[in-house]
């Protein structure tokens, strides 16, 4: 006859941490991928208006001008009338030129000369604001003008 022992001890055998670095590293790259950055705080309300006819532009040569009533945060140091913003920071009209040409120097080298602002402006902002930025940018030479909707129809609310 043969002899069969028991194992007396329920001991659950090491596990292996050979594969941890592998998952830490999986969790580190999904993270990564699925994390957006934001190029800029937005400091003004951007409700934008709807259109029906919208393409899809490139962003990699776009210089964008916010334009609206400040944030519910600043309008105690701001007040309710219409502001423009770029960047990161509130420019008057007078500003406009310098402000967009540090924002066109940000950009890489040969499309600098291939730039056009892309305007954001808030559905409620006076339109008055938004000539006064075009008046400028023809001042400029900044000719190529986009306005930042978003997909819909305005009638149909």
């Amino acid at each position: 006859m043969s002899k069969f022992k028991k194992k007396k001890g329920g001991e659950l055998p090491a596990i292996s941490t050979a594969s941890l670095p592998d998952i830490v590293f999986m969790l580190l790259f999904f993270f990564m991928v699925v994390t957006v950055l934001r190029d800029t705080n937005l400091l003004v309300q951007n409700q934008l208006p709807k259109a029906d006819q919208v393409e899809k532009l490139k962003k990699d040569r776009a210089v964008y001008i916010y334009a609206g009533k400040p944030s519910s945060r600043y309008q105690e140091v701001f007040g309710t009338e219409g502001r423009i913003q770029i960047g990161d920071k509130y420019t008057s009209i007078d500003n406009i030129g310098l402000a967009l040409e540090e924002a066109r120097r940000k950009l890489l080298p040969e499309l600098q000369d291939k730039v056009y602002v892309a305007l954001k402006v808030d559905g409620e902002t006076n339109t008055g604001l938004v000539s006064d930025i075009k008046q400028v940018l023809r001042e400029r030479n900044l000719l190529k003008i986009i306005y930042i909707t978003t997909p819909g129809n305005q009638l149909n609310n």
